[in-house]
């Protein structure tokens, strides 16, 4: 085995990446090397193998079903039901546009899924709007971005299905798993929000709280949206469904909402919605279905073992290993997209967590909140560039701005990391320390 059977594989897709080339096909390309250079010991139609078995889950259902629902939710009014309920909740505060632009983060994170899709929704709405009241525009791109990092922890979040099928972990119990921390970073932006807000000077949409009737009938109002995730928990807990077909009960939830608890969605819309789901979850199928031929190259030569093996002798203890990931993790987020890197090292870090005893559902959150963070965090963070295009802001203003919230988020990490139970309890207490989900 040459060298170049060895590495050259991982060496093209490190140069496809410094290209631009689109993430999928540079790891498909990266994938087929290997084939190629193996041709005398792997037969090359194994590609299109390992290819198509990318997509041969269960589990992976789940994904196009939840992103159909959050279309469905985004075409009939959620949004401004929502909307209305985070002004109710905190307009009366400093900077009150801000601080909407999180509470609204969270209670859609539970919805559209997609932190990229919540990025772009609240920039629209909500940046725009901030900066003709006077926000800095970098400031507006930079609190959009960071409250779309909630969706990633949220259930039911894209990463945590993926990272779920993956590592073959419960989903149930990797949705449970992120409710805490994702309340928890939003509670971390609000109050960072507050201290930005008051030295600069933002005020608040309103003199005062706003009345209980106004927040009864605000509550009211997204009462259907909000009663999503408790279906999730109800139907999965009490062995009503499984976690993939919480998905397609969602779907025919929302439907119903929709038609007749909301009355803004018509049937004509169904094309345009599926058309629309379709397209969010084939992008993500096929890097699946990339990544898993590329790491078919990366089990072959027994990288995830190797790269254990070197891990492990520096230590054995989880929280120590813990932070070292955590570190890896930050300086590969600033080098590539949190989806790529979420499927490329997934197999490669199971069998390092597993030897120090790490659990892996609070791992999974750990891995996926980090992964996610990377997207605010130049030069090239996805939520970065969404936020930034619809702002109108250059990447050295969002730079200096993102700082605060990069230095919270870093903090919150650790705490994530240190106590297990932040993540644990949740699912411990709803499926049980053994039941699977």
């Amino acid at each position: 085995m040459t060298l170049l059977h060895l590495a050259g594989p991982a060496a093209l897709v490190v140069l496809l990446f410094l290209l631009s080339v689109p993430i999928t096909w540079a790891m498909a390309i990266g994938a087929l090397s290997f084939f190629l250079l193996n041709m005398d010991m792997i037969p090359l139609s194994n590609f299109a193998q390992e290819f198509a078995e990318g997509s041969q889950s269960i589990s992976l259902l789940a994904l196009p079903l939840f992103v159909l629902a959050g279309c469905i939710m985004n075409a009939s009014g959620i949004t401004r039901r929502l909307l209305n309920l985070a002004d109710v909740l905190v307009g009366h505060m400093t900077g009150a546009l801000a601080q909407m632009c999180t509470v609204l983060g969270t209670l859609l994170g539970g919805l559209t899924a997609s932190a990229n899709a919540d990025a772009a929704m609240l920039a629209k709405t909500l940046g725009i709007e901030m900066a003709e009241r006077g926000y800095s525009r970098a400031f507006a791109a930079v609190i959009t971005s960071s409250a779309a990092i909630i969706t990633s922890l949220i259930p039911p979040s894209i990463g945590l299905i993926v990272y779920g099928f993956l590592a073959e972990t419960s989903i149930g119990r990797l949705f449970a798993a992120g409710v805490v921390p994702g309340l928890l970073l939003a509670a971390g932006l609000m109050v960072t929000t507050y201290f930005i807000a008051k030295k600069r000077g933002y005020k608040a949409l309103r003199d005062k709280r706003a009345t209980r009737a106004e927040g009864w009938q605000a509550l009211v109002d997204g009462l259907w949206a909000l009663s999503i995730p408790i279906v999730i928990f109800a139907g999965t807990r009490y062995g009503l469904f499984t976690t993939t077909e919480a998905g397609a009960v969602v779907v025919v939830y929302v439907l119903f909402v929709a038609i007749f608890g909301y009355r803004e969605f018509t049937i004509r819309q169904i094309p345009e919605v599926l058309a629309e789901a379709v397209r969010d979850s084939a992008a993500v199928m096929i890097m699946i279905c990339a990544a898993a031929a590329f790491g078919f190259y990366l089990a072959w030569e027994q990288v995830p073992q190797a790269m254990s093996g070197w891990l492990g002798g520096i230590t054995d203890n989880p929280l120590l290993m813990l932070l070292l990931i955590n570190i890896a993790l930050i300086i590969i987020g600033t080098a590539i997209e949190g989806s790529a890197a979420l499927i490329i090292l997934t197999p490669m870090l199971l069998p390092i967590i597993d030897g120090v005893g790490i659990d892996r559902v609070h791992f999974g959150v750990v891995f996926i909140a980090n992964l996610t963070i990377a997207g605010i965090t130049p030069p090239v963070g996805g939520l970065m560039y969404i936020s930034s295009m619809v702002m109108r802001v250059p990447m050295m203003a969002y730079a200096r701005e993102v700082l605060p919230y990069l230095a919270m988020m870093a903090v919150l990490l650790v705490i994530l990391s240190a106590v297990p139970g932040l993540s644990l309890w949740l699912p411990n207490l709803v499926y049980g320390t053994t039941a699977v989900q």
